[in-house]
């Protein structure tokens, strides 16, 4: 009998790139308790990493071969979401397609099933917080130019006006480009309260070194839904004064959940394995968020897997506080401030 094939599409280059070792240990974390359990209906699960390189074209070439040439059974996606619509496209409905990281929202395409959090979920928690806790008003927003940083910040934008702030400036810069030095002049020159940088993995490690460089730190607070563990471990102790981030999943994060998961993931990988973080766990989730779909319908076929949203149970998660949530329901938010290279949760609940 044929093992179950499941396409896991991640940068592995690229300023996404650097989640991509996290991201495939995590994944076949899953796999392996997975086939330890007895597999799926039956059939050992195989993990096929893609690499879905640095542009749309080349993610959605790689996801139409996986399907078409290599007969993949899934594809979970951990990609920028530049590259989302022409996956879909390019595999046609023709397998069931998760996609597990944070994203702007606005996805409403039955084919695909999102699992990660909206910018709407993240930014608003985090924007109350900061405007009450820190008496900011004054928002300075900046990115990377693609989908995601942009349909955020139209997002951030409203929620920022709703709660009487104003926006002082919005900026974007190609992926890849790190001459920061004209963008920080502009945040200096309008006095902002608080910067809100929207860059992409590697780009972001450099914005936040720049930014600390240039004695901005210490007078400017930053809040980034993108930053992480693996992102933090990049910076310079000093770099991360003033720091906010947010997000439902910290790998320092008290809670049965991912008390339990850090321990599988440690035994699996040893005392030093890629820094958990919440795109990594993502792909631990995405993967038994197929599993649970593929259970509950029954069948392997796309059609069934889809009729099963709703009504199927991850039966492991590191992230919330249910035993066995939903899949693809909504988990706590938390807001963090990072502290060096850790982090202190400011507002959300955790469960000890």
């Amino acid at each position: 009998m044929r093992t179950v094939r499941i396409g896991l599409l991640l940068c592995q280059q690229g300023p996404a790139g650097l989640w991509g070792p996290s991201a495939i240990a995590c994944a076949q974390l899953a796999v392996n308790e997975i086939n330890a359990a007895g597999g799926l209906l039956g059939r050992q699960v195989e993990l096929w990493p893609l690499d879905a390189g640095v542009t749309a074209w080349s993610a959605a070439t790689t996801a139409h071969d996986a399907v078409v040439v290599d007969h993949i059974d899934a594809l979970i996606g951990m990609f920028p979401s530049y590259a989302r619509r022409q996956v879909k496209e390019a595999i046609g409905g023709k397998v069931p397609f998760i996609y597990t990281p944070q994203f702007e929202g606005g996805e409403h395409d039955p084919s695909l099933l999102t699992t990660g959090e909206t910018s709407g979920e993240l930014l608003r928690p985090a924007i109350e917080w900061l405007m009450t806790e820190r008496g900011v008003s004054r928002f300075f927003l900046c990115g990377s130019d693609y989908l995601w940083p942009r349909s955020s910040f139209s997002t951030a934008r409203q929620i920022i006006r709703d709660l009487g702030g104003a926006i002082t400036g919005e900026d974007y810069l190609p992926l890849e480009n790190h001459d920061f030095g004209p963008l920080l002049d502009r945040i200096r020159s309008t006095k902002s309260d608080v910067v809100l940088p929207h860059f992409l993995g590697l780009d972001a490690v450099q914005f936040h070194r720049a930014f600390a460089a240039e004695d901005l730190s210490a007078c400017t607070v930053r809040f980034a839904s993108a930053v992480d563990e693996t992102v933090i471990y990049n910076l310079d102790d000093g770099d991360t004064e003033n720091l906010y981030i947010a997000s439902s999943y910290f790998a320092s994060m008290r809670s049965r959940n991912n008390g339990a998961f850090l321990e599988r993931y440690h035994c699996a990988f040893g005392d030093t394995p890629p820094p958990a973080n919440a795109y990594g766990q993502s792909c631990y989730e995405g993967i038994y968020s197929y599993a649970a779909l593929v259970e509950a319908s029954g069948n392997f076929s796309a059609t069934a897997v889809r009729r099963a949203v709703g009504r199927a149970r991850l039966r492991k998660t590191a992230r919330g506080l249910d035993k066995a949530p939903l899949v693809g329901g909504r988990h706590p938010i938390f807001v963090a401030r990072v502290e060096g290279f850790d982090l202190k949760i400011v507002t959300g609940t955790a469960v000890a």
